[in-house]
């Protein structure tokens, strides 16, 4: 059935075992294969759309106005999915104006004009574009910049995928830090307790102690690393309340799903598929400690809740450290973009941070 879904939730329950919860520590290598023969243009200093994209072509980035040094690449063909025009001539766009975004693992991307932006669904994927049709509506309804979806549609009718279109949000990806206001937007976004929202997860914090020992076991770490290892999470566990209630997470605040104007402020926030509800330092996990340090007490004063700033601090660190030893087993990954890619790169993150003397609270949490 197609629906309108920008003021409703729609959307069918998604089992929280269709598809493992993400988080850095498992990762699959997916291989694209693109249709052949059509050529679309590509912005490779520009970044407009709503879908994050990694691709042979450069990432659609580093947009102020208009299209520059725009390169044309072949990545598909209408032919191969004849319902594509036909959703934008619905939406008053003509196929001249239909541009396919090179990338995208869970989605393929399509530009509808100036205004619009098409998402189909790959196999495999349904449920997390199911699930993004019934988070995106209710973060708005909280005040979170992020794409209204104009139409969510899983009928298979046109397109042989469920597909969304969605309000195109023209920004860039911030590479200088978090851009401004995204305290203020997270805040907004943990507020939400209590709603059901159909096909959302439930998350929460692995066992590290057992982490721990597996890595012991198996040689990676000694003894006494591990001892003290386990000290410090035993230390952790007393500085914030384990218990604590779960909110709404976007699931993925990375500077790939973060767009942002000329002037650095915030333009939206992007990509739900990996949102869930769950503790709110699980938030803070895919961002650099550096930057959770600059933000955390912007977030803190905009939250209405009584929340303590080393409290998410500790709540923070806990995320980093367990996902970082997690990942310490894991095969390279070459040529990804996201700074959580290589196996080592959390815990030098780590020793960077506390390395550079972080602020208070960061400093007694050791």
């Amino acid at each position: 059935m197609r629906r309108q879904v920008e003021n409703a939730v729609g959307g069918q329950g998604r089992d929280p075992g269709d598809r493992a919860w993400y988080d850095d520590r498992v990762q699959h290598r997916v291989e694209l294969t693109p249709s052949e023969g059509f050529r679309i243009q590509v912005d490779t200093h520009a970044r407009s759309t709503s879908n994050p994209v990694d691709a042979v072509a450069h990432r659609l980035k580093d947009r102020d106005d208009g299209r520059q040094n725009a390169t044309e690449v072949c990545v598909g063909d209408h032919h191969d999915e004849p319902g594509i025009p036909e959703v934008g001539r619905r939406h008053g766009v003509g196929a001249g104006q239909i541009v396919e975004v090179a990338g995208g693992v869970a989605n393929r991307g399509f530009v509808l004009g100036e205004e619009l932006f098409l998402r189909v669904c790959r196999a495999g994927f349904e449920g997390d574009l199911r699930k993004e049709a019934a988070v995106v509506p209710v973060a708005r309804a909280a005040g979170v910049l992020t794409p209204a979806i104009i139409e969510y549609d899983d009928s298979r009718a046109i397109i042989d995928a469920p597909y969304v279109v969605m309000q195109r949000v023209h920004g860039v990806e911030p590479t200088d830090g978090p851009p401004k206001g995204l305290a203020e937007q997270l805040a907004r976004l943990h507020q939400h307790e209590r709603t059901e929202i159909p096909g959302l997860p439930q998350d929460d914090r692995d066992d590290p102690w057992q982490t721990v020992d597996q890595l012991a076991e198996r040689g990676t770490i000694d003894l006494g690393t591990a001892k003290w290892l386990s000290d410090w999470f035993t230390r952790l566990s007393g500085r914030f309340a384990r218990n604590e209630t779960k909110v709404l997470i976007h699931g993925d605040v990375a500077a790939h799903n973060l767009l942002a104007g000329p002037d650095g402020d915030l333009r939206a926030l992007i990509d739900w598929g990996d949102a869930a509800r769950a503790p709110r330092g699980m938030d803070f996990a895919k961002l650099p400690l550096e930057h959770v340090a600059a933000i955390l007490p912007e977030y803190v004063r905009h939250t209405q809740h009584a929340v303590r700033e080393e409290e998410v601090a500790a709540a923070t660190l806990w995320f980093h450290l367990d996902w970082g030893l997690g990942k310490l087993t894991a095969d390279p990954w070459p040529g990804q973009r996201h700074w959580t890619a290589p196996p080592g790169s959390r815990v030098l993150g780590l020793l960077r941070f506390f390395a550079a003397g972080p602020p208070e609270p960061w400093r007694d949490l050791t």
